[in-house]
């Protein structure tokens, strides 16, 4: 039987500039579902985030994408996914499908788009793009209206030209013109097109000083030096240095509830294969304010990734073939998940920041008298976090900013 395809695509572009029939509930309320959804959503973060590090394609390079938009999108996926599919797109995700129902996963995501939405510098939210002649289950797209701030529209995909001209545009409108090719051509069999999107520009909480960027050396590898634009500021600054993991940790505040988190490891492999969600806690709350002498790069990048084959080998495999269950979608059998794409941008500068990647923190202490130098030449990672639930918005590392 001919399987109809259905598309995730993901997206997100962060900007910071100077200042259905769901399961059922069983035996646990929701009381506890936004403490099990914030976990989750930390430790899908870092699971994915080794998934893309660990992948060739990906080695020696820049990584920088919004876990918060792909979970966002696959959860938004799981409302219409039943039996076995949707316990894998569960488990995935991180959360325990006995302790915690779909009704439940909805109203917390539908809770933090709502409280996102209050922010003004944050705009999160999903599209669904349907082929005229496919009748989707009514429930399933009440639910993502509800829940996931869905706009639906209908397209004709036998004209994939016209069809991906207007999902581009629609990208292209919520991320303020950072993705503006989410699609390159739409497979004729497509019959509905699921994205999330995320757009973040904030203000530094204090700037940096144009006049005191200069020209540096930032060290790629042993062997690799690259001319960057390094901008400096001394100031006082929240900062943490973990032992146990021999990485430092630098707080850069935005004039709202969103922090970046900018760290400097002495040894990046280390860092990767052992941060988690309770390193974030440790950092954001054991960190010290004190003067410091800082040196952070310039940064612009765009990244692209086909995320199929990860989600696969983190247990999300029936989705993407004739076993999928996708019956909370439409009663048509014949559904499955042709692919995941995610894009997304970064740039950092004296104003704020546009996101895509992730840097490390170079650190020297001078001697006593002298204010402590933290010198991000080398490469680091970053986080863009929310001050109140330390939700990791975007996630990367910096190998080289000039990429």
């Amino acid at each position: 039987m001919m399987h109809a395809a259905v598309g995730v695509w993901i997206l997100s572009a962060l900007v910071c500039m100077g200042r259905g029939q769901h399961l059922a509930d069983h035996h646990h309320h929701a009381d506890d579902a936004p403490s099990q959804v914030t976990l989750g959503n930390k430790e899908f973060a870092f699971h994915l985030y080794r998934k893309l590090a660990a992948d060739a394609n990906n080695f020696g390079k820049n990584i920088f994408y919004s876990p918060s938009s792909v979970s966002l999108a696959l959860a938004a996926l799981s409302v219409g996914a039943r039996g076995e599919t949707h316990r894998q797109l569960f488990a995935g995700l991180g959360f325990n499908n006995s302790q915690i129902g779909q009704n439940a996963v909805d109203e917390v995501f539908g809770a933090l788009l709502r409280r996102r939405g209050n922010s003004s510098d944050v705009h999160e939210g999903t599209a669904v793009f349907l082929d005229g002649k496919f009748q989707p289950d009514g429930d399933f797209l009440k639910s993502l209206r509800e829940f996931y701030q869905a706009d639906v529209s209908n397209l004709d995909f036998l004209q994939s030209k016209e069809s991906a001209d207007a999902i581009n545009k629609y990208v292209s409108d919520k991320t303020h013109g950072k993705i503006d090719k989410l699609v390159d051509q739409l497979d004729p069999s497509t019959i509905m097109y699921l994205i999330s999107h995320i757009y973040f520009k904030g203000k530094w909480d204090s700037p940096f000083e144009a006049k005191l960027t200069k020209e540096d050396v930032f060290n790629v590898d042993e062997k690799t030096e690259v001319p960057v634009q390094m901008m400096n500021k001394e100031d006082r600054f929240q900062v943490y240095h973990d032992l146990a993991i021999n990485t430092t940790i630098l707080r850069l505040p935005f004039n709202s509830s969103f922090s970046m988190l900018l760290l400097l490891p002495e040894n990046m492999a280390e860092l990767e294969k052992e941060i988690c969600p309770q390193h974030v806690t440790k950092w954001t709350k054991w960190m010290k304010t004190r003067k410091y002498d800082i040196f952070i790069p310039k940064m612009s990048m765009k990244t692209t990734y086909s995320l199929k084959e990860m989600l696969i080998e983190m247990g999300m495999t029936d989705m993407f073939d004739p076993r999928a269950d996708l019956s909370g979608i439409s009663e048509a059998k014949n559904l499955l998940v042709s692919s995941v794409v995610h894009k997304a941008a970064l740039d950092v500068d004296e104003a704020g920041a546009t996101a895509a990647a992730a840097t490390g923190i170079g650190i020297t202490l001078m001697s006593f008298q002298h204010t402590p130098v933290l010198k991000f030449n080398r490469p680091f990672m970053l986080l863009l976090i929310e001050h109140n639930t330390d939700d990791i918005l975007f996630l990367g590392r910096i190998i080289n900013p000039n990429k």
